[in-house]
């Protein structure tokens, strides 16, 4: 938005975002598609690779914090970690704040994984084509953040 461009009325804005909505859920599920057909290297599905670049993000975490900082069931999370574990690409440690809730961690095998999975996709992602600003980066992403917090309040599962 520029200095001289004033914020669009109620019914406008709707309208418009659910232009972002129509391109949103196609460009996801192409996404998670696109990732499952190349990831046969490291044998990764959309969900453990997820799992994965959560804890490469932000060290240990519960199963629960995850879920939610996925907006994901804890029992989706929970599957996508046992199959990570069963792979070796995460292990299950006690969490000294917490005997009930693990902390899950990456193992160096998890590490080369997600690695490899973040350079394919950064060298697919370079790609897009439209001569893009980071303004234009930037616009998007707060667009998209103020959407997901409309909906912070939905649960999960």
């Amino acid at each position: 938005m520029t200095d001289t461009e004033p914020p669009l009325a109620p019914d406008d804005l709707a309208h418009r975002l659910t232009e972002v909505f129509d391109l949103v859920g196609p460009l996801y599920r192409r996404v998670q598609r696109k990732v499952e057909q190349s990831a046969p290297i490291e044998g990764l599905s959309v969900g453990v690779r997820a799992v994965l670049d959560l804890l490469r993000d932000h060290g240990p975490m519960t199963v629960p914090q995850m879920g939610r900082a996925q907006a994901l069931s804890r029992q989706f999370v929970q599957r996508m970690v046992n199959d990570a574990a069963a792979r070796q690409l995460v292990e299950i440690t006690p969490n000294p704040a917490h005997q009930r809730s693990s902390l899950i961690r990456l193992t160096d095998e998890g590490r080369a994984a997600i690695t490899a999975v973040l350079a394919r996709e950064h060298a697919l992602l370079r790609q897009v084509e439209g001569e893009l600003t980071d303004a234009d980066v930037t616009a998007c992403v707060r667009v998209l953040t103020k959407m997901l917090a409309l909906f912070d309040h939905v649960e999960v599962g």
